[in-house]
């Protein structure tokens, strides 16, 4: 069986109830700060990460995601593999469809935020999905830290990671309180998404500076927006009431950053 494959060190298609409860503990924030690791799910993920060795300790797989990644999973030597049954990793899944492996990883230490280039900060953004799009929009536009507000969703939420596509590994998240990371960097010029700002279109390109995108339905805070320099907002044509903080930052950064 696994020793024709050369694959996986231990075959394990009951995982224990202590081994369960870990790994799905980690889907609460409180267990992932608590023992510094998270969950990444989805075969594309799982193979970035062990393309990069960042962190991963345990990946759980099925025979067939190991049979396809064979080369991969071999030189993964530091890494402990285990094929698990599909009926396993539904268990471990915080997914309603599972993918066919799953990681198990460190979170990697808080970084300072770095002056220089430009960066995305976020108010109280709430939703996985939409936190895991902007991580990968800022990887598209080269874009390499995210401020976050402490009431911001996890960057490591499992939805947050599957959504990012892997991008999560090339942008670092940084929580800071956003009026006060203003004020520290006031000599950096910062963006402010809003429904009553400057035409998008008649705006300069931005090289230097801080973009800011808020809350979904609420937007940036009152006191966001005294704090920044400048307001930009994306003409609107049609009768939409808003757009969603994701597809906002990728237009965003499309017009200002090209």
């Amino acid at each position: 069986m696994l020793a024709e494959c050369r694959i996986s060190r231990r075959f394990d298609p009951m995982l224990s109830k202590a081994q369960i409860k870990y790994i799905t503990g980690l889907q609460h924030k409180k267990y992932r700060q608590k023992f510094g690791q998270f969950v990444a799910e989805g075969d594309k993920i799982v193979q970035e990460l062990l393309e990069n060795g960042a962190g991963v300790k345990t990946i759980f797989a099925t025979r067939e995601w190991l049979l396809d990644n064979r080369a991969l999973a071999e030189k993964a030597a530091a890494v402990e593999v285990l094929e698990v049954t599909p009926e396993t990793l539904r268990q471990l899944s915080s997914l309603s469809a599972p993918n066919r492996a799953l990681a198990l990883a460190d979170i990697p230490p808080a970084r300072d935020f770095v002056p220089e280039g430009v960066s995305l900060a976020l108010e109280t953004i709430q939703d996985p999905g939409n936190l895991g799009t902007i991580i990968r929009i800022a990887d598209w536009f080269g874009i390499r830290q995210i401020v976050c507000s402490p009431d911001c969703v996890d960057a490591y939420n499992a939805k947050t990671i599957q959504a990012t596509m892997g991008s999560f590994q090339r942008v670092s998240v940084i929580i800071r309180d956003i009026p006060q990371f203003l004020e520290k960097h006031a000599a950096l010029p910062s963006y402010a998404a809003t429904l009553h700002g400057n035409d998008i279109t008649l705006t300069k390109k931005v090289t230097e500076g801080i973009l800011l995108i808020g809350n979904e339905s609420r937007g940036l805070s009152e006191e966001v927006l005294r704090r920044s320099s400048h307001h930009i907002t994306i003409p609107r044509i049609g009768q939409a009431e808003s757009l969603n903080a994701a597809v906002a930052a990728g237009i965003i950064c499309g017009r200002l950053l090209i």
